[in-house]
């Protein structure tokens, strides 16, 4: 998909961190997998760079600095452009800020999970990173509620799809926030890149986040592997292996 051409017309991004063996997942940031994991991507997908690799999650066994470490080196290499974390917290995305600079961070950030702006959004606005906001829920995959008559009537009044409506909220947020919606059929993907004309004014924002208020919550239960449980060590606790 890359050849004849394209590689220079995209972006590409691709992420490591979870590794399974013998079918027990793991989440890994130790310096060698990271590196092994880099050189197994450039590999697979024919590049000698790719542009943004993400942490997909964080090693809460190893401390941020030593993973941000091995990353610095893949971008002094030329290996890698850009670096970027998923899942993680503010204190780790700036302890990772320390080490090099983070170009995006991707967590859900959506009309029903608000959770990202309690520390997230504020720390990365000041850093000047881009945020990418992961699986905005589209409003026909969720139960029937009160709450979705006034917003179908809402996407009637903009011309727009309910689903385009969720994401027209993302992209308000700011030219630094990017959604990144799923499809695997083109009139999907078509209907997608139809959100970027939906203008919605800071009344209709309000509205739309009023509606949405009563049925805002969690993505996972708690325990799973989210930015809320991914603190790292201290660096002086790391021995190395």
């Amino acid at each position: 998909a890359l050849q004849d051409g394209m590689r220079q017309k995209v972006e590409l991004a691709t992420k490591f961190g979870i590794r399974y063996s013998n079918g027990v997942r793991d989440i890994c940031g130790d310096p060698a997998y990271v590196r092994a994991a880099c050189e197994a991507s450039l590999q697979r997908l024919g590049v000698d760079c790719i542009d943004l690799y993400y942490q997909h999650r964080v090693d809460t066994r190893v401390p941020i600095e030593v993973t941000m470490g091995e990353l610095k080196k893949l971008v002094e290499e030329g290996k890698i452009k850009y670096i970027g974390l998923s899942e993680a917290t503010a204190s780790t995305i700036r302890r990772a800020h320390a080490v090099h600079p983070i170009t995006a961070v991707q967590l859900e950030w959506s009309l029903w999970t608000r959770d990202a702006e309690e520390d997230i959004i504020p720390t990365c606005s000041p850093l000047g990173r881009g945020f990418f906001s992961s699986g905005p829920k589209i409003l026909e995959s969720l139960s029937e509620r009160d709450f979705r008559k006034r917003v179908n009537e809402m996407a009637a009044r903009k011309g727009c799809t309910p689903s385009q409506l969720a994401l027209a909220w993302v992209h308000h947020q700011g030219s630094d926030v990017c959604p990144i919606p799923g499809t695997t059929k083109i009139e999907n993907f078509n209907q997608n890149v139809g959100a970027l004309s939906v203008k919605l004014t800071p009344q209709e924002m309000a509205e739309l986040e009023s509606y949405a208020a009563a049925v805002k919550g969690d993505r996972y239960p708690s325990g799973m592997s989210t930015w809320r449980n991914s603190e790292t060590p201290h660096l002086s606790s790391w021995k190395g292996e």
